[in-house]
């Protein structure tokens, strides 16, 4: 009865449901929809009657199903619109657009949206987005929950649908607009076999239907860019930029979603994949049909009704679904929607995949006609036209852009409805293997195409000058889209340019809508061929000019062979010819170039194009760019040739300084020609997208200005490399050969003439800045804004733009120009990681395509020229890949081609091993691209690039490598891959092999060289074309081929941090400075690797520091214990233990360093190093530590017996005190009085208490040297003399020994380091002048030894000179061991000891003599002990001093009369035990503190100087400049020798002045206060322990023991602490008034302590400028075997790595001579080690070692790396003029001949001397 009811009831509403399935979760608790069946209508809501009491139907049609039959009776009140929430902008548009095409227009009246969403959702946006839909009624709009549960919503929605049916008329979609929209959709579709013909009663007012359908296209274009997702960009437009970017990768044979298909489709023809407009679409749920997909009919399986269904014709169409986006919308859709860079861009890019061009393109919403012409732009296309004559062909090349190229263009269209596709037919004529035209056959299409009616298109057919060709010259053809008859502008317009008009018609019969058209085309005087469709008549000519054929019954090839024919035979006569820039001049349309920020760029590059117009191209670069032509050149040069100088080295580089400087000079005046000036201005002054129309502009109009001479030369190259390459074939080595090599030669020079692009202008920007910048010092002539350069340039590189790395012409960096370039892109973008990508390969082997197609770049590819030089180009990572990445950008460096060898022979093989070095040092990854299959053809690149690499290894540099084998004939076939690779590992092997003999390497295959896997690190590309070339498009396993490799790079990128900006910018600076020199492995000086080592020494002296502070800190404590007597033995565990907490800590501090550091990848070669060098330094720490504490603990038990006997003394002292006070207690209180009486007696105390005592008596050191020396048989005269002339204090800083020598035997052998010798005299004269000398002291007249050294020439070869200072130095250091390994401060001196010393020093002059050709004299023996002694002096009486302070009982009591005086005259005054113990302790303390003050001061102040003075808180470097610096400031000859000499003493005397100068002059005040803090900090620890003494005795009754006891004890780690005899002072009991006592002298301490003089620290133990010493000190100190500059490695040991110094100096420094000259050598060794020089490396030596392989001269020379990289320190250049004359004397030589002084040298000032060490440590 209830079902009865609702079925006989008429619905009260009926509600269909539409859109998507997915808005709506149907279920039982549904309320508006409890099932899923679709199209239900007999069944009523139960929910809905039981939710309102109305009877309600609801129709499930969700899905956007058929809609064909409508199966309703009743109307329909409502459509609710169901959307996802998220989605619904896209869905609405959808959803709206299937309502109309399914029920008519009128059904959207009746529409309501309804967004559905999950319970926590918002839907705000949803709404905002929606109110942007023309059709959208926001009072037509409702939300609910997806499951529409809730009945509050349901009711809501049921009354707007109540509000909406009132508000309509009528109030229902009823049947009958159903059937009438059905039958005008029918009588609207175009019927192709009958000819339509309308009665005139019922004809349309035409401008009303125009209107109509105007906007129904309006309304559909903004659907299709909606479905495509590009309804926003229509108006902010695509830009290049947003494809100029690494983003995810583009799939390739894989479906793509409709709202990713614009995207897919640009990336996938930027990769020059012509397949880009055939992407496969993904279906989604919104119903859109599918091209491939089947209907399936479901009926009863009956065997009658299957034949019924079979063989029915009017099988149902899906009419309800959208159909797919037509392909040549999708790309006229991407065409409206980008900028006009993206559009040339992407035209660019349809043309060289062989496509048909957008011409005149309606717009999609006004329909006015444009005339894209800017997209045309970069086109360029090349043909071949063969010519017949004299019976032989000729073939000319043509190479234009294709916007000036004159050509016939052959124009189709058609006028009606057709059944063959005119766009196939064209493609028969152009390429029958290619659509250059998208027809109705091709993959994709659909009926439904919306953006190509109206739209005429054209392409060209370029002849290959081969028999084959179609047609001999180049040829366009227009192809007008849609019915020509509705597109009359476009149909004029394109009849009018054409020269021949080919029209299709269905029937030619007079009176149709056509026959106007063609009755005036055949009065035309244009040729014009009229095709037929359902005509079978063969080609006929009607009149001249005038043919007609028809197509019926015909092939298309025989069509297409007769339509050629047509054409070739009216091309042969006399034709009108067709140029794109005349179209400008066509009325009615628009240009897309006369958009005003278009015209403003063309405005400002026309001005510059003005200067150049009627020039010869050749001289254009003479004339308006002056600086890079010649000048620069030269100035290369040169510049390369300092790098090889020979004979007089440093002059000859002076004088080529010279000359770069005048060529800058002349740069710099002729920098300003008019053309710069305009191009400067226009790039500084216009707006950023102004500026980009400018400089494209610029590009076109340049390359097409040398179009012409060009593809001449072009040509004539081309023809002249045949006819070598013919001759090499048959193996001719005639003169004929050469010859035409030279003519060959000669027009490369005249194509580099005549070649002038883009890159030149940028070329002359960085030589005007780089002349100016060198030349900055002088005063500028002429004001120009060159300091601006690089910013404008950074600009354009930031913006995509590829920058010049490496001059081609010049083969040569400009360095400066980069280096400021690259800092101004840090500037902007901040110092950005990059991962550096460099591509390596033969010319003309695809690599800038291949690189334009994988990153979307612009290196230049067409002009006819390729890549010269290396360029640049920043490629960003999209943010959305960021996270895959380490770093933020791609930096692409593309090269020039390597060139062949047999062009200029060893020539280029050095320019092309210069390029592969220079791109494979830069990359972290370098794409070596190798064209075609055969080993020969690589065979030389090969070579090149595995040397390359070879020399990467041998200078620490690793990049990875990737082989791509393009043009390769079968990618598919596995086998062939796979024994392809092998020859080429193979070949690579065999490369390596050769490679490692030039290189010095034992490397036997190329894995030795580098990481190379041939299976992963190989890739095949197929050839580029598809076919021959130039109709050829490019071959899609091409692109396919691209994408594996852009996918493979990023892989492999993803695991490498890449390398800052500023890393690149100082690899370039190193591998460049590296390559001018002939041997590019020792002169490469890795500067980003020196950096980065220098920080981590000085992160290691910060490490070393913190332990020795720490270490200085526990060693005090201890030493305090061990004199209080607290501490018997020192274990090495507990030293270790206290340091455990500071060495941990650095241990994590280290680890952070090395893990997190940005140059973590370079740190890691040194950590294990430098985290064993810390372990070493806390070890040496520790046992250094503790043999100084054993040392005190013996010294302590060695004077226990004094101790003890101390004790007693001062108890006995303490005690006659008391007792002579007691005496005269009543006789005296005068002050003067007491002293008196306490003196008289005090001597007789002394003697009493040390009577039994033997004293230390002082020490005669020089009574013992003379008599030690006597002993060794030495006469006594020889002892006064030296004595009394003192010139054995100097003995180590003698320039000159030879007094010191006879001479045995002649010598003809060079000197030491020298190639150098000295004309020696015959050992008659030198025993006759050692007689002379002996007489004369004899005779009483004294010496004149020291006067001669400096006026007569040296008899000794320079080598025995070095080689007795090196015994002096030797022995002396021998001597200070020996001492200072003796017990003095312990055990006191022993005479024994000097013998000891006198007797090594006998040994070693004897052990020297005998491996020598000469005798020294008595003299040298003389002199030397006195010498050593001298030096072993100050200890020796400074160790028995302390000795006899801590040992001599007389001494101890006599240092405490003062305290008995004190404590003798407080006894007299009455004053209690109290206050005398009081004064006692107070005395103590005060000696105690002074000294513990000290020692905390001294290790705080040194602490304070290494971590806050310049000269103390860097690295050996820093201390190295702060030495020369002080050196130059002061001017002093002796104190430069003495570095030169010894170098340690003098750094450490250095260190002593400055710690001096530190402490008592510049920062006094800074001490002060912090000797103050420690006096505060020691008062406050003595108060703290004075108040737990008296509180212990007090709580515990405790007595003065107690109290001393405890006192002492709370002090034992701070202050060293006398034993105090108690019992002298039992009578003390009120502790509070002895605590108050010591207070109060306390004060007076701390104030007489804040007044200290600082000179009392120097009395101590522990002293700041000794610390400093140990700490700063503990280096390298090896010198340079020629020029004697010292290693600056911070660590002493730093094996393996070898020795080095940023600047060396001029050999004179170090004495160096010409072999048989008192001539000096200037030069300087880094300059040397580049020579063809060569030296002696020992003075015995027969042959020369050359300098270029200095390290194989010994032991002493292979360790040092010496780069040869011409630089030298101006201030060793200074210190040779400013001190020539003492040099001379102090050598004995002169500056002259060879060795004379540059004359530029003598320029340089102090100041610039000093300020040349900042450039040394800033290297």
């Amino acid at each position: 009865m209830f079902m009865f009811f609702f079925v006989s009831v008429i619905p009260e509403l009926t509600i269909a449901l539409i859109g998507d399935t997915n808005s709506i979760e149907i279920g039982s608790k549904n309320i508006l929809l409890d099932h899923d069946k679709q199209t239900s209508v007999e069944q009523f809501s139960s929910k809905l009657y039981d939710l309102c009491g109305r009877h309600i139907s609801v129709i499930n049609m969700l899905g956007l199903q058929n809609a064909n039959e409508f199966p309703l009776n009743q109307g329909i009140h409502a459509f609710l619109l169901l959307l996802p929430n998220g989605q619904s902008n896209s869905h609405y548009s959808s959803g709206v657009q299937w309502l109309e095409k399914a029920f008519g227009k009128e059904s959207l009246s009746y529409v309501m949206a309804v967004v559905t969403h999950e319970q926590d959702e918002n839907c705000e946006s949803a709404l905002t987005e929606l109110k942007a839909k023309s059709r959208f009624e926001e009072k037509r709009y409702h939300t609910c929950r997806r499951n529409m549960t809730d009945e509050k919503e349901i009711i809501a929605l049921l009354e707007k649908i109540n509000v909406m049916v009132s508000e309509n008329d009528p109030h229902c979609y009823s049947s009958k607009m159903f059937i009438e929209n059905k039958e005008q959709k029918q009588h609207l579709e175009p019927s192709s076999h009958k000819e339509e013909r309308l009665d005139s009663s019922h004809s349309l007012n035409i401008s009303e239907e125009t209107e109509k359908r105007k906007k129904q296209h309006q309304v559909d274009t903004k659907t299709l860019l909606s479905r495509l997702h590009l309804e926003d960009t229509f108006q902010q437009k695509l830009s290049p930029a947003e494809f100029l970017k690494i983003g995810p990768s583009v799939k390739q044979d894989h479906e793509t979603s409709e709202k990713d298909l614009a995207h897919t489709f640009l990336q996938r023809l930027m990769m020059l994949d012509y397949r880009a407009r055939y992407i496969p679409v993904k279906q989604d749920s919104s119903g859109l049909s599918s091209s491939t997909s089947i209907a399936v009919v479901d009926t009863v399986e009956t065997e009658e009704s299957a034949l019924d269904a079979f063989y029915n014709t009017s099988t149902d169409k899906d009419e309800s679904k959208l159909v797919n986006v037509h392909p040549m919308d999708v790309q006229m859709a991407v065409f409206h929607c980008s900028d006009s860079f993206l559009k040339q861009n992407m035209i660019t890019k349809l043309s060289q995949c062989q496509y048909a061009l957008p011409l005149l393109v309606p717009d999609p919403v006004t329909k006015d006609v444009e005339f894209p012409l800017w997209t045309f732009r970069q086109i360029r296309k090349t043909w071949k036209i063969s010519q017949t004559k004299d019976d032989s062909s000729i073939v000319t090349m043509k190479s234009m852009p294709i916007y000036k190229a004159q050509t016939p263009m052959v124009s189709f269209f058609r006028l009606g409805s057709l059944s063959v596709s005119k766009s196939q037919l064209m493609n028969t004529l152009i390429n029958d293997r290619h659509s250059t035209f998208f027809h109705r056959n091709c993959p994709g299409s659909t009926k439904s195409r919306l953006l190509m009616d109206g739209v005429a298109e054209i392409a060209w057919y370029c002849p290959a000058g081969k028999p084959s060709d179609a047609f001999t010259d180049c040829v366009a053809f227009c192809n007008l889209h849609g019915d020509a008859l509705l597109f009359e502008q476009q149909r004029d317009i394109v009849i009018e340019e054409s020269s021949i008009n080919a029209i299709l018609v269905p029937t030619l019969e007079k009176g149709d809508k056509s026959s106007t058209i063609i009755t005036a085309l055949l009065k035309s005087q244009e040729p014009l061929i009229c095709l037929i469709v359902n005509d079978s008549g063969n080609a006929v000519e009607t009149k001249n000019g005038k043919y007609k054929m028809g197509l019926k019954d015909k092939s298309q090839s025989d069509v297409s062979a007769e339509l050629k024919r047509i054409i070739v035979n009216i091309l042969s006569g006399p034709h009108k010819t067709f140029q794109l820039e005349t179209m400008t001049e066509v009325s009615g349309i628009r240009v897309d170039e006369d958009d005003t920020l278009c015209l403003e760029g063309k405005c400002a590059a026309m001005k510059i194009m003005k200067l150049l117009q009627g020039m010869d191209v050749s001289k254009i670069k003479d004339t308006f760019l002056p600086c890079q032509g010649k000048l620069w050149h030269e100035w290369c040069q040169i510049n390369k040739e300092q790098y090889q100088l020979k004979g007089h080295i440093e002059k000859e580089k002076c004088k080529k300084q010279q000359e770069l400087r005048s060529i800058r000079q002349i740069q710099c005046t002729a920098s300003c020609s008019k053309l710069m000036k305009l191009f400067i201005e226009s790039l500084s002054s216009l707006p950023s997208t102004d500026k980009e129309y400018f400089l494209k502009w610029i590009q076109i109009l340049i390359d097409a200005l040398s179009t012409d001479d060009l593809s001449s030369i072009l040509q004539s190259y081309d023809e002249k490399w045949s006819e070598i390459l013919s001759l090499k074939r048959k193996h001719d080595k005639s003169d004929l050969l050469k010859n035409k090599q030279t003519e060959l030669e000669e027009i490369s020079n005249k194509l580099q003439s005549a070649t002038f692009g883009f890159e030149h202008i940028f070329r002359e920007m960085g030589q005007i800045y780089e002349a100016h910048k060198s030349l900055q010092k002088q005063p500028e002539r002429v004001q120009t804004h060159w300091s601006k350069y690089p910013e404008l340039a950074a600009q354009l590189m930031i913006s995509g733009h590829p920058m010049e790395l490496m001059d081609g012409d010049a083969g040569h960096v400009p360095l400066t120009w980069i280096s400021s370039l690259l800092d101004e892109v840090i500037r902007k973008l901040g110092d950005q990681r990059v991962f550096v990508l460099s591509v390596l390969g033969v010319q003309s082997s695809g690599k800038s395509t291949m690189l334009n197609a994988m990153f979307g770049l612009q290196f230049a590819v067409s002009a006819g020229r390729c890549t010269k030089g290396a360029f640049m180009q920043l490629v960003k990572v999209s943010e959305e890949m960021k996270k895959d990445f380490q770093f933020d950008y791609i930096l692409v460096v593309d090269t020039e081609g390597l060139r062949a060898l047999e062009l200029a022979g060893n020539t280029t093989l050095h320019h092309d091993n210069e390029l592969a070095t220079f791109v494979v040092g830069l990359g972290n990854m370098t794409l070596i691209n190798i064209f075609g299959e055969n080993p020969a053809d690589m065979q030389d690149v090969l070579q090149i690039v595995v040397q390359a690499f070879m020399r990467m290894k041998k200078v620490k540099l690793s990049p990875s490598c990737v082989f791509v084998h393009q043009n390769v004939t079968d990618i598919a076939a596995a086998e062939k891959n796979m024994d392809g690779k092998r020859r080429l590992q193979e070949k690579l092997d065999q490369m390596a092999q050769l490679a490692a003999k030039e290189e010095v390497s034992a490397a036997e295959c190329f894995s030795d060289v580098i990481t190379f896997d041939v299976q992963n690190d190989v890739k095949y590309f197929a050839q580029l074309w598809e076919g021959s070339p130039p109709m050829a498009p490019p071959n899609p396993g091409y692109s396919e081929s691209v994408q594996d490799l852009k996918n493979f790079i990023l892989s492999k990128a993803s695991q490498s941090a890449g390398v800052t900006l500023s890393q690149f910018k100082g690899k370039i600076r190193d591998l460049w400075n590296a390559l001018m020199n002939e041997h590019f492995v020792f002169s490469f000086k890795n500067i980003l690797e020196i950096t980065v080592y220098r920080k981590l020494e000085v992160q290691y002296g910060n490490w070393t520091w913190d332990l020795r502070s720490n270490m200085l800190t526990i060693e005090n404590q201890l030493y305090t214990r061990i004199e209080n007597l607290k501490l018997e033995k020192v274990e090495l565990s507990y030293l270790y233990k206290e340091m455990s907490k500071t060495y941990e800590e650095i241990q994590k501090d280290m680890t952070t360093y090395f893990d997190d550091n940005r140059d973590k990848e370079m740190l890691v070669q040194w950590r294990g190093r430098f985290e064993t060098k810390i372990k070493e330094f806390h070890d040496e720490q520790v046992r250094e530590v503790k043999r100084k504490l054993d040392e005190v603990l013996q010294q302590k038990k060695a004077r226990k017996k004094l101790d003890d006997q101390k004790t007693e003394f001062e108890d006995k002292l303490l005690h006659k005190s008391k007792e002579l006070a007691h005496q005269l207690k009543d006789q005296t209180k005068d002050e003067e009085e007491l002293e008196k009486h306490f003196n008289s007696v005090w001597s007789g105390w002394v003697s009493e208490l040390t009577a039994d005592i033997k004293p230390i008596e002082d020490i005669d050191l020089v009574e013992d040297q003379d008599k030690i020396i006597q002993e060794l048989g030495i006469e006594w005269i020889l002892i006064e003399e030296s004595r009394t002339s003192l010139k054995y204090k100097n003995m180590s800083e003698v320039g000159d020994y030879s007094d010191y020598v006879f001479i045995t035997k002649h010598q003809e052998h060079c000197d030491n380091s020298q190639r150098l010798e000295e004309e020696t005299q015959d050992k008659e004269q030198a025993m006759l002048a050692s007689a002379w000398e002996i007489l004369k002291r004899i005779l009483g007249y004294g010496s004149t030894q020291h006067n001669e050294l400096h006026t007569s020439k040296s008899s000794l070869p320079y080598e025995k000179q070095k080689c007795i200072r090196s015994l002096i130095d030797k022995v002396e250091q021998q001597t200070i061991n020996i001492i200072r390994s003796k017990p003095v401060a312990t055990r006191g001196y022993r005479s024994t000891y000097l013998q000891e010393v006198a007797k090594n020093v006998k040994e070693k002059v004897t052990d020297f003599e005998s491996q020598w050709k000469y005798a020294l004299k008595k003299e040298f023996t003389v002199d030397l002990l006195l010498y050593v002694f001298h030096r072993a002096e100050s200890w020796l009486s400074e160790a028995h001093n302390k000795f006899r302070i801590n040992n001599d009982a007389a001494t101890f009591v006599e240092s405490k009369k003062k305290q008995y005086s004190n404590i003798f005259r407080s006894f007299c005054k009455g004053s209690s035990s109290a206050v005398v113990l009081g004064e006692l302790i107070c005395e103590k303390l005060k000696n105690s503190t002074v000294e513990a003050v000290c020692n905390k001061t001294a290790i705080d102040l040194a602490g304070e100087m290494r971590c806050n003075f310049p000269a103390f808180n860097g690295n050996r470097l820093n201390l190295e400049k702060h030495v020369l610096k002080s050196l130059a400031e002061k001017e002093n000859f002796d104190d430069f020798i003495t570095y030169i000499r010894h170098p340690r003493k003098q750094v450490e005397s250095f260190i002593k002045e400055e710690v001096k100068k530190y402490i008592f002059t510049d920062n006094r005040n800074k001490t002060l206060n912090i000797l103050k803090k420690n006096v505060d900090d020691i008062s406050k620890e003595v108060r703290q322990a004075l108040s737990a003494a008296t509180n212990k005795v007090k709580t515990q009754s405790g007595d003065t023991d107690m109290w001393v006891d405890k006192f002492s004890t709370l002090l034992t780690n701070k202050l060293t602490f006398d034993t105090i005899c108690s019992p002298n002072f039992s009578d003390i009991n009120n502790f509070d008034f002895l605590k108050e006592e010591i207070e109060k002298g306390l004060v007076s301490i701390v104030k007489e302590m804040s007044n200290i003089s600082l000179d009392k620290m120097k009395e101590f133990r522990v002293k700041p400028d000794e610390i400093l010493i140990d700490q700063l000190c503990r280096c390298c100190w090896v010198q340079c075997p020629f020029c004697a500059a010292v290693c600056i490695n911070t660590l002493e040991d730093h094996s393996p790595d070898d020795h080095s110094v940023p600047f060396h100096r001029s050999a004179a420094v170090n004495g160096w001579h010409y072999r048989n000259t008192v001539n000096l050598s200037v030069e300087f060794c880094t300059t040397e080690v580049a020579s063809d020089g060569g030296f002696y490396p020992r003075h015995d030596s027969d042959e020369s070692i050359p300098f270029k392989l200095y390290r194989t001269a010994g032991p002493k020379y292979a360790n040092w790396s010496i780069t040869p990289d011409g630089s030298n320190l101006s201030y060793w250049k200074w210190f040779v003029c400013q001190f020539q004359t003492q040099l001379e004397d102090h050598y004995n030589l002169k500056f002259k001949g060879l060795g004379e002084i540059p004359s530029e040298w003598k320029t340089y000032s102090k100041v610039e001397a000093i300020k040349s060490l900042d450039e040394m440590y800033n290297l």
